[in-house]
């Protein structure tokens, strides 16, 4: 039976950084690599939305040109509920550096998921400063705060495929 299925109160932590440590080697380092590409990946497609927004805002007398106002923030969210909750349950950046977020039982996270987990994300580094990034330093598996209230994982992608089933 998949952990996808099972009841809450019968599933099992998947990931035991004692049993296997190897999906959480590196996970830190590679996190921030895979988050300067994303915001690269993010400004090229805001510069791209940008071009739209303002044949948008010509055809529409100026009204499009509103959307300005939220473009950066629209296209992000948009970018990481459909990467991070889709089929890869990864980002572009965190593809190319091998990792994956994970559920804490093993499944992988739905668009909601991935969105929430983003703007918690912002509220925390923005509200709470970047000091709460030092939260993974003292984390078993190397969890940020957003990561530990939400219940998600990061771990190595080609660790989980090497893992016996």
């Amino acid at each position: 039976m998949s952990s996808e299925y099972t009841p809450e109160y019968a599933q099992q932590d998947a990931f035991d950084p004692v049993a296997n440590p190897e999906l959480f080697t590196g996970v830190r380092s590679r996190r921030m690599f895979a988050f300067c590409i994303d915001v690269i990946i993010i400004a090229i497609l805001t510069f791209v939305a940008g071009i739209v927004v303002f044949f948008l805002g010509i055809f529409t007398l100026g009204l499009g040109f509103l959307l300005y106002a939220i473009l950066p923030t629209a296209v992000a969210l948009l970018y990481a509920a459909f990467t991070l909750g889709g089929p890869a349950a990864s980002t572009l950046g965190m593809r190319a550096m091998g990792l994956e977020l994970r559920l804490w039982y093993g499944a992988r996270p739905y668009p909601l998921l991935a969105a929430v987990h983003v703007i918690l994300f912002w509220f925390s580094i923005s509200v709470l400063t970047p000091l709460v990034l030092l939260v993974a330093l003292f984390t078993d598996k190397k969890r940020l705060l957003h990561d530990i209230v939400l219940g998600v994982v990061m771990i190595n992608s080609s660790a989980l495929r090497n893992l016996p089933r």
